[in-house]
């Protein structure tokens, strides 16, 4: 099946298509600067090289039209449309073809991701506008995570508050975390059955999986939970906010910003939010620099035993995005701190580049550990297949 991937940002907006079938892709591309001066698309057909063409994009409608001509020239035809959602909130435990309800839910919960679910809900509304002859379908980052046991969703919050509003582990990342199971059970042919998978990007999100289903993942309400990120602070002392607010005089929406898109890595190295900046400064003697890699990797380490926790134990581990499928260095010392589990990494395997799946674990190790690229386009485009066709 031949299924265009959308996932619309706030100005933003990244599209794949490809066939489900072969894995093929056709083409690919993102319409960035939506409604801002300077916006452009980058296209790239076949593998091709990617072209930046600038052109005026006013909102997300002449973003989707203008995408849409240059996908006229692959001669593919769509067979069916599926929209990466943040936020499926308490609706979505899975994912489900659009209609007035779905689509209506969706807006419902956006208040828990503002930021991405409203313009989401538009471009799904301006796809089966423009052609209403398309199924579509939502795929929430949220619903791989929707029926972890209780005691790892719940609050310790008064039930009536929780239940107005809705309050309890979201999580993030999902549809990553389902690829990465599937995919480390067919390579292991069948043999995982504890798989703590680590999505580590900009953003990012350890979750505990344990025979395919979800029992704890970092982040909570918001993606803002867990692991130190890019710009986010992750968990910390919830009071700190109360303090920040009566003491130094800043406002929630400040407090918000912060904690959001100025802290993380980029706070403690002083210098950027990518990590290959800030590994590069580490290795020159940055003393900041040092710390905010060190402080990450403690972290991880430290809620992979939190998540082996939430099982029992674990018999795999997956490393995946930006980080974890680029950084060999940190892969390492995320391994090297979990020693007293009986991990041990191949510093031989850990050095290979490739984009498949791979061990990285010497033979001893007792547990095994795997680089696995992540690949969210193909899954939605399967869950489109599955429920279109």
């Amino acid at each position: 099946m031949n299924v265009l991937v959308i996932n619309a940002g706030s100005s933003s907006l990244k599209y794949q298509l490809l066939n489900t079938k072969t894995r093929e892709v056709f083409a690919k591309g993102n319409a960035e600067r939506i409604g801002i001066d300077g916006s452009f698309i980058g296209h790239s057909e076949h593998g091709g090289p990617k072209a930046k063409t600038p052109v005026e994009l006013p909102d997300h409608r002449a973003a989707l039209q203008e995408i849409f001509k240059l996908l006229k020239s692959v001669d593919v035809k769509i067979e069916g449309i599926g929209h990466r959602v943040v936020q499926g909130g308490w609706y979505f435990p899975e994912s489900a073809v659009v209609t007035d309800e779905t689509l209506a839910q969706v807006r419902e919960v956006a208040p828990l991701a503002p930021l991405h679910n409203y313009a989401e809900a538009d471009v799904i509304e301006i796809c089966r506008d423009m052609y209403p002859e398309l199924g579509n379908v939502i795929v929430p980052d949220t619903a791989f995570h929707y029926n972890m046991p209780e005691h790892a969703w719940r609050y310790a919050l008064p039930r009536d508050v929780v239940e107005r509003y809705h309050i309890r582990k979201y999580g993030a990342h999902g549809t990553s975390h389902r690829y990465i199971w599937r995919t480390v059970n067919e390579f292991t042919g069948g043999s995982t059955h504890k798989l703590v998978s680590c999505h580590l990007g900009s953003g990012a999100s350890l979750c505990a999986i344990e025979d395919g289903r979800c029992m704890d993942t970092t982040m909570g309400l918001t993606p803002l939970d867990g692991l130190i990120m890019g710009t986010r602070c992750g968990t910390l002392d919830p009071a700190t906010v109360f303090y920040l607010y009566r003491e130094a005089g800043m406002s929630i929406d400040e407090i918000d910003t912060m904690m959001n898109k100025q802290s993380g890595l980029l706070a403690v190295s002083g210098l950027s939010s990518d990590s290959r900046d800030i590994r590069a400064a580490e290795h020159e003697g940055d003393e900041k620099c040092i710390m905010a890699i060190s402080m990450y990797n403690y972290r991880c380490a430290q809620l992979i035993a939190e998540m082996a926790a939430s099982m029992q134990g674990m018999d795999t581990i997956a490393f995946t995005a930006g980080t974890g499928e680029g950084s060999s260095e940190i892969r390492y010392k995320v391994c090297d701190l979990l020693g007293w589990l009986g991990v041990k990494i191949d510093p031989e395997l850990n050095e290979i580049q490739s984009d498949d799946a791979r061990v990285i674990s010497a033979p001893d190790s007792a547990v095994k550990v795997l680089v696995v690229p992540t690949n969210e386009e193909l899954m939605i485009a399967l869950d489109v297949e599955a429920l279109l066709s």
